[in-house]
This record gives structure tokens, C-alpha cells and sequence, in this order.
């Protein structure tokens, strides 16, 4: 063998050397097909829920299905209690085929929350609702004061608890009833009563699509202050009950003056 073939077979002993040295190296600092692929920035997810441009993903929409199954719950143990005050304090139970709030309408609601407060959660915003289940209870003028503060003193004495109460009764050109929230006492699932005459509860009825209208970002100040005025007259023409401004939400625990019929179911 010649000194020059020597020389070369050296020469190619060596590259392979090195080269296998620099294999894994070279692998190292080439991109992954997985890494490569997230240079590709993948498509938001779809929506699991959407309507009127509002949308709600996945995670949100399976929390507000859950809230739904227990507004529903609720719902069978509340009933019969509002039913029960309806019959003991002679009200008329009004809209009660309407008591569950619908599925659109609360993820509507929730979405619509969320759009506005981006910094809340789910979770959050579901804790604000007060209206997923609710009752309109209403009696006449000469009976309203009386019978309101009859059927608050039977919730509570059925161990609801008052949550808010809100009674405008006498305000100037304001909406004009008893609103209030309770928490049922089984698992505290929020719900809603509302307290009306025929009267205000007609005046509550026709001045809602003019607040819906007032609220609208593309309303203009001039357009919203002419429906302010206008709900003014349509609450101010409303008759105030005797006394009806001084109803006042019952304690928890307030002690009966008479025996409390139990409620039914």
C-alpha cells in the first residue's frame, strides 16, 4: 500500500469520525415536526354556545348548563311554597308557567356580563344572578300592602332568606312594585319575587321595551332622555297602595303572631 493511499484512508477515517461526532448535535438544533407546527398558530376554538353576536366557549357554556340543572332543582322545591303563599294570601300567582328563566336567555344574560366585565369569571357572573328561577305574586290596591307583607312573613318563617328588597313604592317617575331575591333553604339557590298591583305591573310591562331602547349604545342622549320622560309619566300615573312605601323585608327568624301553615309539596 502506497503512503498516499495510507494518507487518504486516514483522511476518510477521520470525516467519519466527525461526523458522527456532529449527528446528534446537528439533530439537536433541527426543529421537531411538533415545534414546526406550532409555528403555525392554530385556529380559535369554535364557540360552544352563540347568538346575537355573543358567544360563550366551552368551559363557560358547561357552567352555565350546571347552574341550569340546579335552577331547575330548585325550581321543584320552590314552587310549591309560592303556590302555598299565593292560596293563604289570596294573590293571584301571575306569569307562573314562565318561572324557569330559559336556557338562551341566561346564556345571554351571562354572555352579555362578560362582554361588559371581561376581568370576571364565570363563576362570577353566575354568582350574580338572582332571577334564574322567579314569581310574580300581585293583588288588588286594597289588598296589596296587607297580603305582600303576609307572603314575606311566610317565606321567611319557611326558612327563605330575604337576599335584597328593593321597594320603590312612591318614588318620583321610577318603576313601582316590591323586588325582592331569597335563597331557598335546601341548597340556597337563589330566586326572585316580585310584589305587584294590575296597575304596576301593566306600567312595568309597557315602559320595558323603552328601557331596552334607553340602554342601546346607539341611542343618543336626546333620544334617552325622551324615554326617561316618558316611563316617568307612564310609573307617575300609577296608584300608590296605602302603605305600600313602608313595606319592609322580614327578619330571617322573625317570630310568627299566628301559627304558619306549612307549605305544600
Amino acid at each position: 500500500m502506497t503512503f498516499r493511499r495510507i494518507r487518504v484512508r486516514r483522511a476518510l477515517g477521520t470525516a467519519a469520525v466527525l461526523s458522527a461526532l456532529l449527528a446528534p448535535a446537528a439533530a439537536a438544533v433541527q426543529p421537531s415536526p411538533a415545534a414546526t407546527a406550532r409555528t403555525v398558530q392554530e385556529p380559535a376554538p369554535e364557540p360552544a354556545w352563540e347568538g346575537e353576536g355573543l358567544t360563550l366557549d366551552s368551559e363557560e357554556n358547561a357552567a352555565v348548563d350546571a347552574y341550569l340543572d340546579r335552577a331547575a332543582e330548585a325550581e321543584r322545591r320552590i314552587s310549591p311554597q309560592l303556590l302555598r303563599v299565593a292560596e293563604l294570601t289570596a294573590a293571584e300567582l301571575v306569569g307562573f308557567d314562565n318561572r324557569l328563566k330559559t336556557e338562551g336567555s341566561l346564556k345571554r344574560k351571562v354572555a352579555t356580563w362578560l362582554d361588559e366585565s371581561p376581568e370576571k369569571s364565570v363563576d362570577d357572573v353566575l354568582g350574580e344572578i338572582n332571577d334564574s328561577v322567579r314569581y310574580t305574586l300581585q293583588w288588588e290596591d286594597e289588598g296589596y300592602t296587607e297580603g305582600v307583607a303576609d307572603a314575606a312573613d311566610l317565606l321567611s318563617a319557611w326558612r327563605n332568606a330575604p337576599v335584597r328588597w328593593s321597594n320603590t313604592w312612591g318614588s318620583t317617575g321610577r318603576y313601582q312594585a316590591v323586588n325582592s331575591t331569597w335563597r331557598e333553604p335546601a341548597a340556597g339557590h337563589p330566586y326572585e319575587v316580585q310584589f305587584h298591583t294590575p296597575a304596576s305591573r301593566a306600567a312595568a310591562t309597557l315602559t320595558h321595551p323603552l328601557y331596552e331602547e334607553e340602554r342601546l349604545p346607539s341611542t343618543s342622549p336626546e333620544r334617552a332622555a325622551e324615554l326617561r320622560e316618558q316611563q316617568a309619566l307612564i310609573f307617575g300615573a300609577v296608584p300608590v297602595p296605602e302603605g305600600a312605601e313602608r313595606l319592609a323585608a322580614p327578619g330571617v327568624s322573625s317570630p310568627a303572631t299566628r301559627p304558619v301553615p306549612m307549605p305544600v309539596g
